[in-house]
């Protein structure tokens, strides 16, 4: 019974594997607003009926895919993190930015369903919020490394946005004081900005050395939420 048993959850795995390989065709070739799972079906020479045994919903197979991809993303990112043979904080920030930039000029498809425009008729369950965190928590990790370590340069914090600041590092760094936080929150958010303008095109007849560009756009990031130049 433990080898039929073993044998099914191979089959499961495989079949679901293949579902979601073939969703991400459609995506590449329609957008993720005509994912159909009727056409996933037939594409695999499945019923209908055996496809919703594994995703009930065009929106369940969404956003298993939309976990896949914010998971692999933030793989990348923590992966250059352990990697990176740089100590100090401002280049293993660059290394995490340019590991992102990487993911998603190998996967633009993919980059478009987490970070382009919202699908028609779509709302993101919980089940994302985590997964979504990982890039994010991989450049706040860095920050709380420097601050622990040869310290930062305390960014202004204009006095009107005081109480948004306290929020925000509540939410996502209590250990960490507003200002950082205000800032981590604006790097993020130029940081995918500045990826998206490449991905989606752009930058096109304007920016030709997109390698240079991106690297030292990635560097000032860094410095912006305090991470010093030099030792």
């Amino acid at each position: 019974m433990t080898t039929v048993r073993g044998a099914r959850a191979r089959a499961r795995i495989e079949i679901t594997a293949a579902i979601k390989d073939e969703a991400r065709a459609q995506l590449a070739a329609e957008g993720a607003a005509k994912l159909s799972l009727r056409a996933v079906a037939r594409e695999l020479g499945m019923v209908s009926s055996a496809l919703y045994r594994y995703f009930p919903s065009r929106d369940d197979l969404l956003t298993a895919l939309i976990v896949d991809a914010y998971d692999a993303v933030g793989a990348a990112a923590e992966l250059a993190l352990a990697e990176t043979t740089a100590q100090r904080p401002l280049d293993r920030w660059t290394a995490v930015c340019r590991a992102v930039r990487s993911w998603a000029l190998a996967h633009p498809h993919e980059y478009a369903l987490i970070y382009g425009s919202p699908v028609p008729g779509y709302s993101a369950p919980q089940d994302t919020v985590v997964p979504a965190a990982r890039v994010g928590l991989a450049l706040v990790g860095i920050v709380r490394r420097a601050q622990e370590g040869e310290g930062v340069a305390l960014p202004p914090l204009p006095e009107a946005l005081g109480p948004e600041a306290a929020r925000l590092a509540a939410d996502i760094a209590p250990d960490l004081p507003p200002a950082l936080a205000v800032a981590l929150v604006a790097a993020w958010s130029q940081l995918f900005g500045l990826i998206s303008f490449e991905v989606f095109g752009q930058f096109h007849r304007i920016v030709e050395d997109l390698d240079t560009f991106f690297a030292t756009a990635a560097r000032r990031l860094g410095q912006d939420v305090g991470l010093l130049p030099r030792g």
